[in-house]
């Protein structure tokens, strides 16, 4: 590849998630003394540290060709990006909140009232869809301490919604939901030689989000069984099923969903499967 990839990794709180996707995923990351600028493993690819809203800048500008970012900055600075993958990484809600006591029956009380948002463009959208006569103010982070002196309501991401909680807030609506995404400028997708690293790296972290959910499931079971069981265990296509020594019955082995093991084990032992084994999962590829 005659020209890199310029890639965007996260600095701050998405971070450690993405650097461990790639690491898990065998993609080494080399810091060294030049901390903003690091080097992959990976041939082809050029990389620098950036905060996840310059990122989507960036990428908007054209100058990074690929990056992680939230769905939530995606949106707010409008820009024209491909989403190659979603991670399902740090997952938020973007919500409207306000001081308990000022809602009326649990809505926002019918007068002029000012939002504090670092959602400049989605609390717009959001105050015009909903028909409210409110103006917007500019946060810069804390965006919870606002109300009730400086801003009725709030426009902020939330996790878990503790700290809203935390500040006598109260969640009155939803604006968007939102995870971290590998996002592409529609240029280096119609780059060939580009679009094959892009795809080649989205392959890779693909691999590891599977194996995440997934785990090997191996067990035993006899000539007479091996139907039944088949039959219970899901799997992406087919099972794995070989001949035990003796001709004794048949091992089984399937990358089974990691959250249907506690219904599945008892059903797969009722059906006569035995010596049940479940191993963690690296990467699995289709």
């Amino acid at each position: 590849m005659t020209e890199p990839i310029h890639l965007a990794l996260p600095k701050g709180r998405m971070q450690e998630g993405i650097f461990r996707l790639l690491g898990d995923a065998g993609v080494r990351i080399s810091v060294g003394s030049r901390a903003y600028r690091p080097t992959l493993s990976l041939s082809g690819f050029e990389v620098k540290l950036l905060k996840p809203q310059n990122i989507v800048e960036m990428l908007h500008a054209g100058t990074r060709d690929l990056g992680f970012a939230g769905a939530d900055w995606v949106a707010e600075k409008q820009a024209e990006l491909v989403r190659v993958l979603d991670t399902g990484l740090d997952p938020v809600r973007v919500v409207a909140a306000a001081p308990t006591e000022m809602l009326e029956g649990g809505a926002l009380p019918k007068r002029h009232l000012v939002v504090a948002s670092e959602y400049a463009r989605l609390t717009r959208g959001w105050i015009a869809q909903k028909g409210l006569d409110a103006r917007v103010v500019r946060t810069y982070g804390a965006t919870e301490v606002f109300p009730p002196e400086d801003a009725d309501v709030i426009v902020d991401n939330t996790a878990t919604g503790a700290t809203l909680r935390a500040n006598g807030l109260t969640i009155v609506d939803e604006v968007m939901r939102s995870s971290t995404g590998l996002y592409a400028h529609p240029a280096a997708l119609d780059d060939p030689e580009k679009r094959g690293g892009i795809e080649h790296l989205a392959m890779l972290l693909r691999s590891v989000l599977e194996a995440r959910r997934r785990v090997m499931l191996e067990l035993n079971v006899t000539v007479e069984g091996l139907e039944a069981v088949v039959a219970i265990l899901p799997c992406m296509r087919q099972p794995t099923v070989s001949r035990l020594h003796g001709e004794a019955g048949y091992a089984v082995k399937a990358a089974v969903l990691r959250e249907g093991l506690p219904l599945l084990i008892p059903r797969l032992k009722a059906a006569g499967g035995s010596d049940i084994v479940v191993s963690p999962v690296g990467q699995i590829v289709p």
